[in-house]
């Protein structure tokens, strides 16, 4: 019996906008909207990177899609019908039209930590190729190739429109992900447009949020599952069963009721963010560098060898003490991320997490080898980390994935470290651990 397509007649109004269509968003933001009480007034327009094809296939589908929660023993599958409209990333007439209406609310963000085109002092990289591209074509009505000059020019067709006050909404893996956005977007407006830097100033909050679901890649075997399971679907996304999302900040035109799915509205969600960005994503980046330098090649595979699972306890026992939450709290997350880890039916891939390493170290493991360092202690789980690293720069495990390696390959140790840390760079004892490290067999 043939499978059943999805579709639908109705679709919810769009009230959100959101740039980085991909699975993580749809097993997070999308979902948690979905779950909503008040999903039926809170549809998205999601819209893709360069590639139409994902948002191509959604449209076939009427923005629905199958949402496959995999735990360690069976799947649960659900339909999810937030995404109202899926839209390729170069539709920017699109993108400004959502942004001129009074009732769309919020935009939202999954785009990864290199899409913010962030220069060594924090702010917009105005070096980058092409965020020069995008400021010299502003004038001329050029389209934004770039995540700034994107939002920039979405916000600058609100403020024409008077369409009003609108939510920012960081979901990427960077500390203090709101004020980041809103750095590169007021420095981005500055130089484009200085009155529109003044308006959004006075009528965008920029919400800081931490989320965390692992969401691996989805395959053909996936696909055929689903249709299997009676549904055909071109683009369903597989999770795992945990998910967590941490917001603080304003939303002067409302937003979905998230917290019926477990979102929380908290003051601070700094110690929360710190946590997930040294534990979990700290230790994706050990296992993916010094597990596929093993020749192993998921999260699950490095979690069950006992080396990586000895090098990750000697990391999370280094990085929790720079992590500000009871002792207790941060001992059952370990735990958890263990069995989370170990859940043999997420094939979340080693070289998929290895990508764009040298925007993800220095937010992940640079905090906790400063911080030992300034203890007096020499921190050989964030020494391994970093030094895994270079291994993976210079050929080692998974295939290198990185616009900004170049920097970094073929370099010594001590070179690699003054790029990254040059406070750290003098010390000596760090840089002699750090080339014995680097140098050893994996």
């Amino acid at each position: 019996m043939p499978a059943d397509r999805l579709s639908r007649t109705d679709r919810p109004p769009v009230r959100i906008a959101h740039l980085g269509l991909g699975n993580f968003f749809r097993a997070h933001q999308a979902w948690y909207t979905s779950v909503a009480p008040d999903a039926g007034r809170w549809g998205i327009a999601a819209f893709s990177g360069r590639s139409a094809d994902l948002a191509s296939s959604l449209e076939e589908q009427a923005g629905l899609y199958t949402l496959v929660v995999r735990g360690p023993e069976r799947d649960d599958l659900s339909v999810v019908g937030s995404v109202a409209a899926a839209h390729a990333g170069t539709d920017s007439v699109a993108w400004r039209n959502y942004l001129s209406r009074v009732d769309v609310a919020v935009i939202t963000l999954t785009v990864t930590e290199v899409a913010y085109r962030r220069g060594r002092g924090g702010g917009l990289d105005d070096a980058d190729p092409e965020v020069r591209a995008d400021l010299a074509g502003w004038r001329d009505g050029a389209e934004m190739r770039t995540v700034p000059g994107r939002l920039v020019a979405g916000l600058n067709a609100r403020r024409i429109a008077f369409a009003g006050p609108i939510a920012v909404v960081c979901c990427d893996n960077l500390p203090g992900n709101g004020a980041v956005t809103r750095q590169v977007t007021l420095d981005f407006a500055g130089v484009a447009e200085p009155a529109l830097a003044s308006w959004i100033r006075d009528n965008v909050s920029f919400v800081t949020t931490m989320v965390d679901r692992i969401t691996p890649r989805s395959t053909p075997e996936d696909v055929a599952m689903v249709a299997e399971r009676g549904t055909a679907d071109a683009a369903p996304v597989v999770t795992e069963p945990f998910t967590e999302w941490l917001l603080e900040g304003d939303f002067p035109r409302g937003r979905p009721a998230w917290e019926a799915g477990g979102a929380r509205f908290v003051s601070d969600v700094r110690p929360h963010e710190l946590r997930k960005l040294l534990l979990l994503n700290g230790g994706h980046s050990l296992l993916a560098y010094a597990g596929s330098a093993l020749g192993l090649t998921t999260i699950a595979e490095a979690v069950a060898d006992e080396r990586c699972r000895g090098w990750l306890n000697e990391w999370w026992d280094e990085a929790v003490r720079h992590v500000p939450l009871p002792a207790n709290e941060l001992a059952d997350y370990r735990v958890a991320l263990l069995d989370r880890f170990a859940n043999p039916r997420i094939r979340h891939t080693l070289a998929q997490i290895a990508a764009d390493g040298s925007q993800k170290i220095p937010i992940r493991v640079l905090p906790v080898l400063r911080g030992e360092r300034a203890a007096g202690r020499m921190p050989a789980g964030a020494i391994r980390v970093l030094a895994a690293w270079i291994g993976h720069l210079r050929g080692r495990g998974a295939p290198v994935n990185d616009a900004g390696a170049a920097a970094y390959r073929d370099k010594p140790a001590r070179e690699v470290l003054a790029l990254l840390a040059p406070d750290l760079a003098a010390d000596e004892q760090l840089v002699a651990e750090l080339t014995r490290a680097g140098d050893a067999p994996a």
